[in-house]
Protein backbone atom coordinates (compact mmCIF):
# COMPACT_ATOMS: atom_id res chain seq x y z
CA UNK A 1 0.00 0.00 0.00
CA UNK A 2 0.87 3.57 -0.56
CA UNK A 3 0.08 6.27 2.14
CA UNK A 4 0.94 10.19 1.94
CA UNK A 5 -0.08 12.29 4.41
CA UNK A 6 1.63 10.36 6.81
CA UNK A 7 5.57 10.19 7.89
CA UNK A 8 7.48 8.40 5.42
CA UNK A 9 9.05 5.18 7.09
CA UNK A 10 6.86 4.26 9.89
CA UNK A 11 8.41 1.07 10.94
CA UNK A 12 11.90 3.08 12.08
CA UNK A 13 9.60 5.77 13.49
CA UNK A 14 8.01 3.62 15.87
CA UNK A 15 12.08 2.19 17.57
CA UNK A 16 12.71 5.89 18.32
CA UNK A 17 11.46 6.12 22.00
CA UNK A 18 8.90 9.31 22.44
CA UNK A 19 10.28 10.17 26.04
CA UNK A 20 11.55 13.88 26.30
CA UNK A 21 8.47 14.72 23.48
CA UNK A 22 6.78 18.08 24.67
CA UNK A 23 3.45 17.59 25.06
CA UNK A 24 0.18 19.92 26.13
CA UNK A 25 2.02 20.43 29.76
CA UNK A 26 4.88 21.76 28.31
CA UNK A 27 2.91 23.89 25.39
CA UNK A 28 0.62 25.55 28.42
CA UNK A 29 3.65 26.24 30.71
CA UNK A 30 5.57 28.11 27.90
CA UNK A 31 1.89 29.89 26.68
CA UNK A 32 1.40 30.91 30.08
CA UNK A 33 -2.19 29.15 30.09
CA UNK A 34 -3.95 26.07 31.33
CA UNK A 35 -3.28 22.52 29.78
CA UNK A 36 -7.61 22.44 29.61
CA UNK A 37 -6.85 25.68 27.56
CA UNK A 38 -4.39 24.25 25.34
CA UNK A 39 -6.58 21.25 25.01
CA UNK A 40 -9.45 23.18 23.82
CA UNK A 41 -7.69 25.18 21.37
CA UNK A 42 -6.16 22.29 19.49
CA UNK A 43 -9.54 20.02 19.38
CA UNK A 44 -12.28 23.43 19.33
CA UNK A 45 -10.01 26.75 18.56
CA UNK A 46 -13.13 28.90 17.77
CA UNK A 47 -13.71 28.70 21.79
CA UNK A 48 -10.45 30.43 22.75
CA UNK A 49 -9.73 34.14 22.37
CA UNK A 50 -7.55 35.11 19.89
CA UNK A 51 -4.23 36.65 21.66
CA UNK A 52 -4.34 33.30 23.54
CA UNK A 53 -4.68 31.02 20.44
CA UNK A 54 -1.87 33.41 18.92
CA UNK A 55 0.23 32.44 22.20
CA UNK A 56 -0.14 28.54 21.84
CA UNK A 57 0.36 28.35 18.46
CA UNK A 58 3.76 30.11 19.20
CA UNK A 59 4.66 27.69 21.91
CA UNK A 60 3.93 24.46 20.02
CA UNK A 61 5.70 25.95 16.88
CA UNK A 62 9.24 26.88 19.34
CA UNK A 63 9.05 23.51 20.58
CA UNK A 64 7.96 21.58 17.83
CA UNK A 65 4.86 19.80 19.16
CA UNK A 66 3.04 17.43 17.40
CA UNK A 67 -0.47 16.77 18.59
CA UNK A 68 -1.33 13.06 18.97
CA UNK A 69 -4.56 12.32 17.16
CA UNK A 70 -4.75 8.51 17.63
CA UNK A 71 -4.54 9.27 21.56
CA UNK A 72 -7.57 11.59 20.56
CA UNK A 73 -9.16 9.09 19.11
CA UNK A 74 -8.95 6.73 21.86
CA UNK A 75 -11.52 9.07 23.80
CA UNK A 76 -13.75 9.67 20.75
CA UNK A 77 -14.39 8.62 17.24
CA UNK A 78 -12.71 10.87 15.20
CA UNK A 79 -8.99 10.59 14.10
CA UNK A 80 -8.58 13.48 11.80
CA UNK A 81 -8.22 11.20 9.03
CA UNK A 82 -9.70 10.07 5.77
CA UNK A 83 -8.76 7.42 3.80
CA UNK A 84 -8.93 7.70 -0.34
CA UNK A 85 -8.17 4.58 -3.10
CA UNK A 86 -7.81 4.99 -5.95
CA UNK A 87 -6.61 2.76 -9.16
CA UNK A 88 -3.43 4.12 -9.64
CA UNK A 89 -1.17 7.22 -9.52
CA UNK A 90 1.06 6.55 -12.61
CA UNK A 91 -0.58 9.36 -14.82
CA UNK A 92 -2.66 11.81 -14.78
CA UNK A 93 -6.08 10.33 -14.82
CA UNK A 94 -7.04 11.09 -11.02
CA UNK A 95 -3.68 13.23 -10.06
CA UNK A 96 -6.07 17.21 -9.79
CA UNK A 97 -8.87 14.87 -7.88
CA UNK A 98 -6.26 13.87 -5.79
CA UNK A 99 -5.14 17.30 -5.09
CA UNK A 100 -8.21 18.70 -4.50
CA UNK A 101 -9.66 16.18 -2.28
CA UNK A 102 -6.09 16.29 -0.21
CA UNK A 103 -6.22 20.21 0.27
CA UNK A 104 -10.13 20.75 0.97
CA UNK A 105 -9.35 18.10 4.00
CA UNK A 106 -6.34 19.88 4.68
CA UNK A 107 -8.33 23.98 4.86
CA UNK A 108 -10.55 21.82 8.01
CA UNK A 109 -6.85 20.80 9.46
CA UNK A 110 -7.40 16.85 8.21
CA UNK A 111 -5.64 14.70 6.46
CA UNK A 112 -5.77 11.70 3.97
CA UNK A 113 -3.97 8.30 3.72
CA UNK A 114 -3.85 7.28 0.12
CA UNK A 115 -3.81 3.72 -1.01
CA UNK A 116 -3.65 2.25 -5.22
CA UNK A 117 -4.93 -1.15 -6.49
CA UNK A 118 -3.84 -0.81 -9.86
CA UNK A 119 -7.45 -2.39 -10.84
CA UNK A 120 -7.40 -4.96 -9.12
CA UNK A 121 -10.70 -5.17 -6.60
CA UNK A 122 -9.03 -8.00 -4.35
CA UNK A 123 -6.13 -5.67 -3.37
CA UNK A 124 -8.26 -2.80 -2.68
CA UNK A 125 -10.37 -5.06 -0.48
CA UNK A 126 -7.34 -5.13 1.56
CA UNK A 127 -6.44 -1.37 1.77
CA UNK A 128 -10.12 -0.72 2.94
CA UNK A 129 -9.62 -2.84 5.85
CA UNK A 130 -6.09 -1.43 6.32
CA UNK A 131 -7.07 1.97 6.84
CA UNK A 132 -10.23 0.41 8.54
CA UNK A 133 -7.51 -0.57 11.44
CA UNK A 134 -6.35 3.24 11.83
CA UNK A 135 -9.23 4.40 12.23
CA UNK A 136 -9.97 6.42 9.79
CA UNK A 137 -13.16 8.99 10.11
CA UNK A 138 -14.41 7.95 6.35
CA UNK A 139 -13.02 6.66 3.04
CA UNK A 140 -13.79 8.12 -1.20
CA UNK A 141 -13.79 4.70 -3.24
CA UNK A 142 -13.08 5.83 -7.33
CA UNK A 143 -15.69 4.19 -9.26
CA UNK A 144 -19.22 1.83 -8.59
CA UNK A 145 -17.30 -1.67 -8.93
CA UNK A 146 -16.44 -2.54 -5.70
CA UNK A 147 -16.16 -6.15 -3.93
CA UNK A 148 -19.02 -6.86 -1.37
CA UNK A 149 -16.33 -7.69 1.29
CA UNK A 150 -15.24 -4.30 0.73
CA UNK A 151 -19.05 -2.64 1.15
CA UNK A 152 -19.84 -5.01 3.83
CA UNK A 153 -16.52 -3.96 6.16
CA UNK A 154 -17.79 -0.53 6.13
CA UNK A 155 -21.42 -0.94 6.73
CA UNK A 156 -20.93 -3.67 9.78
CA UNK A 157 -18.44 -0.57 11.16
CA UNK A 158 -20.76 2.54 10.24
CA UNK A 159 -17.89 4.25 8.44
CA UNK A 160 -18.74 7.36 6.12
CA UNK A 161 -17.81 6.41 2.68
CA UNK A 162 -18.51 7.65 -0.89
CA UNK A 163 -17.90 6.47 -4.34
CA UNK A 164 -16.28 9.32 -6.57
CA UNK A 165 -15.91 9.88 -10.52
CA UNK A 166 -18.68 8.19 -11.44
CA UNK A 167 -22.54 8.95 -11.16
CA UNK A 168 -25.34 6.74 -10.65
CA UNK A 169 -28.50 6.84 -9.30
CA UNK A 170 -28.88 3.30 -8.44
CA UNK A 171 -25.47 3.56 -6.49
CA UNK A 172 -25.19 1.39 -3.10
CA UNK A 173 -23.01 4.30 -1.52
CA UNK A 174 -23.57 7.88 -1.78
CA UNK A 175 -21.74 9.05 -5.17
CA UNK A 176 -20.37 12.49 -6.56
CA UNK A 177 -19.07 12.11 -10.25
CA UNK A 178 -19.60 12.89 -13.91
CA UNK A 179 -22.28 10.68 -15.91
CA UNK A 180 -19.47 8.34 -17.80
CA UNK A 181 -22.17 7.22 -20.10
CA UNK A 182 -22.72 10.70 -21.23
CA UNK A 183 -18.81 11.33 -21.94
CA UNK A 184 -19.25 8.58 -24.22
CA UNK A 185 -22.27 9.97 -25.86
CA UNK A 186 -20.89 13.36 -26.29
CA UNK A 187 -17.79 12.64 -28.34
CA UNK A 188 -19.78 10.23 -29.96
CA UNK A 189 -22.05 13.07 -31.23
CA UNK A 190 -19.67 15.28 -31.74
CA UNK A 191 -17.92 13.02 -34.65
CA UNK A 192 -20.84 11.99 -36.32
CA UNK A 193 -22.19 15.84 -36.44
CA UNK A 194 -18.79 15.97 -38.43
CA UNK A 195 -20.19 13.24 -40.96
CA UNK A 196 -17.80 10.68 -39.44
CA UNK A 197 -18.79 7.04 -39.93
CA UNK A 198 -16.09 4.93 -40.07
CA UNK A 199 -14.68 5.19 -36.32
CA UNK A 200 -12.32 3.15 -34.60
CA UNK A 201 -12.67 2.68 -30.58
CA UNK A 202 -9.05 2.47 -28.15
CA UNK A 203 -10.61 1.49 -24.74
CA UNK A 204 -9.36 0.37 -21.67
CA UNK A 205 -10.74 -3.09 -20.36
CA UNK A 206 -13.64 -2.43 -18.93
CA UNK A 207 -14.56 -5.73 -16.17
CA UNK A 208 -13.43 -3.93 -13.41
CA UNK A 209 -13.89 -0.41 -14.42
CA UNK A 210 -17.21 1.22 -14.59
CA UNK A 211 -15.76 4.24 -15.66
CA UNK A 212 -14.49 2.72 -18.81
CA UNK A 213 -17.61 0.47 -19.39
CA UNK A 214 -19.99 3.62 -19.37
CA UNK A 215 -18.47 5.79 -21.44
CA UNK A 216 -17.58 2.35 -24.27
CA UNK A 217 -21.68 1.95 -23.36
CA UNK A 218 -22.11 5.64 -24.23
CA UNK A 219 -20.38 5.52 -27.47
CA UNK A 220 -21.82 2.70 -28.76
CA UNK A 221 -25.07 3.29 -28.08
CA UNK A 222 -24.89 6.83 -29.99
CA UNK A 223 -23.30 5.11 -32.18
CA UNK A 224 -26.47 2.51 -32.60
CA UNK A 225 -29.17 5.25 -32.62
CA UNK A 226 -27.69 6.99 -35.76
CA UNK A 227 -27.27 3.64 -37.22
CA UNK A 228 -23.65 3.06 -37.42
CA UNK A 229 -22.03 -0.09 -36.24
CA UNK A 230 -18.28 -0.66 -35.36
CA UNK A 231 -16.51 -3.49 -36.81
CA UNK A 232 -15.32 -5.85 -34.05
CA UNK A 233 -11.91 -5.09 -35.68
CA UNK A 234 -12.15 -1.35 -34.68
CA UNK A 235 -12.94 -1.77 -31.40
CA UNK A 236 -9.21 -2.32 -29.28
CA UNK A 237 -8.44 -2.86 -25.96
CA UNK A 238 -5.34 -0.87 -24.41
CA UNK A 239 -4.29 -0.04 -20.79
CA UNK A 240 -3.76 3.59 -19.94
CA UNK A 241 -0.41 3.63 -20.94
CA UNK A 242 0.98 6.31 -23.51
CA UNK A 243 3.57 4.21 -25.39
CA UNK A 244 0.77 0.77 -25.75
CA UNK A 245 -1.80 3.19 -27.27
CA UNK A 246 1.13 4.45 -29.41
CA UNK A 247 1.83 1.07 -30.60
CA UNK A 248 -1.17 0.31 -31.10
CA UNK A 249 -2.65 2.86 -33.11
CA UNK A 250 0.34 2.73 -35.45
CA UNK A 251 -0.70 -0.52 -36.20
CA UNK A 252 -4.72 0.55 -36.53
CA UNK A 253 -3.74 3.23 -38.71
CA UNK A 254 -1.65 1.68 -41.40
CA UNK A 255 -4.49 -1.29 -41.46
CA UNK A 256 -8.05 -0.36 -40.58
CA UNK A 257 -7.27 3.47 -41.11
CA UNK A 258 -10.50 4.57 -39.48
CA UNK A 259 -11.22 8.48 -40.45
CA UNK A 260 -11.83 9.15 -36.61
CA UNK A 261 -10.61 7.36 -33.37
CA UNK A 262 -12.41 7.81 -30.22
CA UNK A 263 -9.85 6.83 -26.96
CA UNK A 264 -11.24 6.01 -23.58
CA UNK A 265 -9.04 8.85 -22.32
CA UNK A 266 -6.94 11.56 -22.83
CA UNK A 267 -4.02 8.96 -22.06
CA UNK A 268 -4.45 6.78 -25.28
CA UNK A 269 -5.55 9.66 -27.14
CA UNK A 270 -2.07 11.45 -26.78
CA UNK A 271 -0.41 7.70 -27.56
CA UNK A 272 -2.54 8.18 -30.48
CA UNK A 273 -1.55 11.63 -31.84
CA UNK A 274 2.31 10.14 -31.32
CA UNK A 275 1.17 7.20 -33.67
CA UNK A 276 0.50 9.31 -36.42
CA UNK A 277 2.84 11.80 -36.24
CA UNK A 278 5.38 8.90 -36.14
CA UNK A 279 3.69 7.87 -39.29
CA UNK A 280 3.00 11.10 -41.39
CA UNK A 281 -0.70 11.32 -40.65
CA UNK A 282 -1.95 14.76 -40.23
CA UNK A 283 -5.03 15.35 -37.56
CA UNK A 284 -7.54 15.87 -37.96
CA UNK A 285 -7.11 16.24 -42.16
CA UNK A 286 -6.22 12.28 -42.31
CA UNK A 287 -7.80 11.00 -39.25
CA UNK A 288 -9.94 12.91 -35.99
CA UNK A 289 -8.75 11.76 -32.58
CA UNK A 290 -10.86 12.37 -29.65
CA UNK A 291 -10.56 11.89 -25.82
CA UNK A 292 -12.19 11.60 -22.65
CA UNK A 293 -10.91 13.55 -19.42
CA UNK A 294 -9.21 16.99 -20.47
CA UNK A 295 -6.39 16.03 -18.46
CA UNK A 296 -3.79 19.27 -17.71
CA UNK A 297 -1.55 19.39 -21.16
CA UNK A 298 -4.44 18.21 -23.12
CA UNK A 299 -5.28 21.46 -25.01
CA UNK A 300 -1.26 21.66 -25.28
CA UNK A 301 -0.74 19.05 -27.41
CA UNK A 302 -0.59 19.49 -30.92
CA UNK A 303 -2.86 19.58 -32.02
CA UNK A 304 -5.10 20.97 -28.95
CA UNK A 305 -7.10 17.51 -28.00
CA UNK A 306 -11.01 17.83 -28.39
CA UNK A 307 -11.66 15.94 -25.50
CA UNK A 308 -14.72 16.08 -22.53
CA UNK A 309 -13.68 17.78 -19.64
CA UNK A 310 -14.04 15.65 -16.06
CA UNK A 311 -14.59 18.02 -13.29
CA UNK A 312 -11.89 16.56 -11.49
CA UNK A 313 -11.11 19.70 -9.00
CA UNK A 314 -14.79 19.51 -8.33
CA UNK A 315 -15.06 16.08 -7.64
CA UNK A 316 -12.29 15.80 -5.14
CA UNK A 317 -13.74 19.07 -2.97
CA UNK A 318 -17.07 18.03 -2.65
CA UNK A 319 -15.89 14.52 -2.12
CA UNK A 320 -14.24 15.95 0.89
CA UNK A 321 -17.06 18.17 2.04
CA UNK A 322 -19.12 15.42 1.99
CA UNK A 323 -17.30 13.08 4.05
CA UNK A 324 -16.42 15.73 6.87
CA UNK A 325 -19.78 16.42 6.76
CA UNK A 326 -21.10 12.42 7.14
CA UNK A 327 -17.93 12.45 9.91
CA UNK A 328 -19.64 15.09 12.00
CA UNK A 329 -23.23 14.70 11.91
CA UNK A 330 -23.61 10.85 11.14
CA UNK A 331 -25.98 11.29 8.46
CA UNK A 332 -26.01 10.61 4.61
CA UNK A 333 -25.41 13.30 2.21
CA UNK A 334 -28.26 15.07 1.01
CA UNK A 335 -29.24 14.50 -2.36
CA UNK A 336 -27.57 11.27 -1.61
CA UNK A 337 -26.06 10.64 -5.19
CA UNK A 338 -24.83 13.92 -7.09
CA UNK A 339 -24.37 14.52 -10.57
CA UNK A 340 -21.19 16.90 -11.50
CA UNK A 341 -21.65 18.83 -15.15
CA UNK A 342 -19.43 17.67 -17.82
CA UNK A 343 -18.35 19.52 -20.61
CA UNK A 344 -17.23 18.76 -24.16
CA UNK A 345 -14.03 20.63 -25.31
CA UNK A 346 -13.67 20.94 -29.13
CA UNK A 347 -10.32 21.93 -30.48
CA UNK A 348 -8.05 21.33 -33.58
CA UNK A 349 -7.66 17.27 -33.13
CA UNK A 350 -11.23 16.48 -35.05
CA UNK A 351 -12.71 17.98 -38.22
CA UNK A 352 -15.04 16.50 -40.91
CA UNK A 353 -13.29 13.68 -42.75
CA UNK A 354 -11.53 13.75 -46.34
CA UNK A 355 -14.15 12.31 -48.82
Amino acid sequence: MIFFGIVDGMSERRKRSRKGAPGIVEVASRAGVSPATVSRFFNTPDVVKGPTRKRIETAASELGYIRDRMAGALHNRFSGTFGLIVPTIDNAIFAEMIEAFSSQLQSQDRTMLIATHGYDLKLETAHVRSLLERRIDGIALVGLDHDPVSLNMLAQRDIPAVAIWNYNQNSTLPNIGADNHEAGRLVAAHLLELGHRDVALIFPETENNDRARGRFDGVMDCMKTAGITIPEENTIACDYDVGKAKEIAKILLTTQKPSAIICGNDVIAQGVIYAAQSLGITIPRDVSVVGIGDFVGSEHLEPGLTTVRLPAKRIGRRAADVLLQMSETGLRPNPLHQAIPLELQVRNSTAQPRH
